[in-house]
């Protein structure tokens, strides 16, 4: 790398010489300073999803996990006069609970809560992740601005002058001791989300942004300790990904595997507990922590130096992931954010509309379902499309008959997705229904064969074998899956849903969500073979703003809903099915 060369022209060589000296002698003094010793411990949250407060908006029922709880053991490693705490958050904040909905989308005047708790928490630097990218641009760019620490993200890049879009890195000065934390977010965010979306800036590859950095970060400011603090999962190969894919979704082991220099990587987005050391290239191995999601566990890591001859620091590492169950509440947390919590109490109570009958995700599971019916019906009505895909979002949910209330709405459509209305090949769309039941259902050859896919965990549960958010079926036409039949060859159309034919070779109109849209699952890519660049070709209409923002106002104007199954399709043997269902439902319970 070429250095920067200054001039100090019309100054006399005696005077330059006797500055340099000076400022050489300042960082020798500085850094002689510096503690012999000093233990630093660094505690991580990611992937909160809204869960600020110790209650669940949705279920109407207390929270395991919260930034409430998080704030008692933060304040009780802080009293510890031994160490210097460094409080950080890894991204995924602003989605998943109505009180971030509420105050991204419905009061945009208020300063935002995320900003005004975490502000409140004493949090030295946050790393941006893509739930915090799909509310889109109006939501994060005020969160940049409210939050009094830096919000990072070195491989979200500008399109107009190649510099980072977020800040790309910090530095903490702590009683001398320069602790330097690098942000990288999951590149991954162009194969799930609009353009629209995270519009004049793209996502580059995590090691090859950290090969970057790295070397910058140790010339311009000789830190003591660098954190990655990475939005990006530990399994490499999710999602049919290998080490070498461009831009991998969960490179984080891999930055770690390629790319010397890391003292400690604080991981998340793939909401799974992690605590394992892993080997950098300098042959050291480092500590790599993942707290999962909703604020239920916190990674808390212990980093001891103690200064060695050269005048640098010997570093040792030790990491945990601490549960928050059993943790009390701050009170003054609970105090100070009261009125914001009544505020979403009230929010998610008001009434929106009443079925007449009880609905549940885990029907959905197993052919065709009130549940699905119903979001195939607002998808059709709201877009005029010729025909619906649609999965459950989430596992469990269930809302019982009666008044309905905005709370449910989050139970019945659990994301942000946009609508989008698309144009497929009626050969595509039974190669996406073909991807989507491969992934659902097994080859049954008895009815004492499971009918849902699973795979073991090694302790006798069953776990679907692949996510049930992408559990497609479709409304608009007729079609029957044999789960007799080998992956691959299960669907057979029948008709449109009006008995007219369906034609493989025409052009048809699909409503679906953002999400899918946008590639998410490969059901358009690798289900359909639709290359994943084309894709924004096909996109015909797209809504402003999220799905479950036009249902509940479809909701409102129906006022009494009775939802039902279609009628469209259905999975045979039917006797086989019914075995399976009243065996496997005891899962999902």
């Amino acid at each position: 790398m070429r250095r920067k060369r200054y001039a100090f022209r019309g100054v006399p060589a005696g005077v330059v010489l006797s500055l340099l000296l000076f400022v050489a002698s300042c960082t020798a003094t500085h850094r002689d300073q510096r503690p012999d010793r000093m233990v630093l411990r660094i505690i991580e949250t990611s992937d909160v999803h809204g869960a600020i407060f110790p209650w669940d908006f949705i279920r109407n029922r207390p929270a395991g996990g919260s930034l409430a709880r998080v704030m008692t053991y933060v304040r009780e490693q802080r009293e510890d006069t031994s160490q210097a705490v460094i409080l950080l958050d890894n991204g995924d904040i602003l989605q998943g609970q109505p009180v971030v909905y509420y105050y991204n989308f419905e009061d945009t005047v208020t300063p935002h809560i995320c900003a005004r708790v975490m502000n409140y928490m004493g949090y030295e630097a946050g790393t941006v992740g893509n739930h915090d990218i799909e509310p889109g641009h109006a939501v994060y760019d005020r969160l940049v601005r409210e939050f009094s620490f830096p919000w990072m993200a070195a491989n979200a890049v500008r399109d107009d002058n190649g510099k980072p879009y977020f800040k790309p890195y910090t530095v903490l000065n702590i009683k001398g001791v320069k602790v330097a934390v690098l942000g990288l977010i999951t590149p991954g965010i162009p194969k799930w989300l609009p353009e629209q979306i995270w519009s004049g800036m793209h996502f580059e590859d995590m090691v090859r942004t950290a090969e970057k950095w790295v070397p910058l970060i140790r010339e311009r400011e000789h830190p003591d300790v660098l954190i990655g603090l990475f939005h990006a999962g530990a399994d490499y190969t999710y999602g049919r990904e290998k080490a070498s894919t461009p831009r991998n979704e969960n490179a984080s082991l891999l930055v770690v595997k390629d790319v010397p220099g890391f003292d400690l990587v604080l991981i998340g987005h793939d909401h799974k507990l992690f605590n394992k050391k892993a080997e950098a290239p300098e042959g050291k191995e480092v500590e790599v922590l993942d707290p999962a999601n909703a604020a239920r566990w916190v990674s808390s890591a212990v980093i001891t130096l103690t200064k060695n001859a050269g005048g640098t620091y010997d570093k040792e590492v030790r990491g945990e992931l601490v549960s928050m169950k059993g943790i009390s509440v701050d009170p003054d947390f609970r105090q100070r954010f009261a009125e914001d919590s009544a505020v979403i109490m009230q929010y998610v109570s008001r009434p929106v509309a009443r079925f007449t009958r009880s609905v549940s995700s885990v029907d959905a599971l197993f052919g065709d379902s009130p549940f699905m019916g119903l979001i195939h019906t607002v998808q059709l009505q709201l877009s005029g499309a010729q025909i619906s895909f649609a999965a459950p979002l989430s596992l469990s949910s269930h809302i019982d008959k009666g008044e309905i209330h905005v709370r449910d709405l989050f139970k019945l459509y659990r994301f942000e997705n946009l609508l989008y209305t698309m144009r497929l090949r009626g050969s595509e769309i039974k190669d996406y229904l073909e991807y989507s039941y491969g992934m659902w259902f097994n080859t049954m050859h008895s009815p004492q064969d499971d009918l849902l896919k699973y795979r073991e965990d090694g302790k006798g549960k069953h776990r679907l074998a692949a996510p049930y958010y992408g559990f497609d079926s479709a409304a608009g036409i007729k079609y029957v899956v044999d789960v007799r039949k080998p992956s691959g060859k299960r669907v057979t159309i029948l008709s449109m849903a009006d008995g007219t034919p369906f034609d493989p070779d025409r052009w048809y109109t699909v409503a679906l969500n953002s999400y899918r849209g946008n590639g998410g699952g490969g059901h358009l890519t690798r289900g359909c073979g639709i290359p994943h660049d084309s894709l924004a070709s096909r996109i015909l209409t797209t809504t402003e703003k999220d799905l479950r923002y036009y249902m509940m106002h479809w909701m409102e104007k129906k006022k009494v809903i009775t939802p039902a199954p279609l009628g469209n399709w259905q999975v045979v043997p039917e006797k086989w099915v019914a075995t399976a269902e009243k065996r496997e439902k005891r899962y999902f319970r």
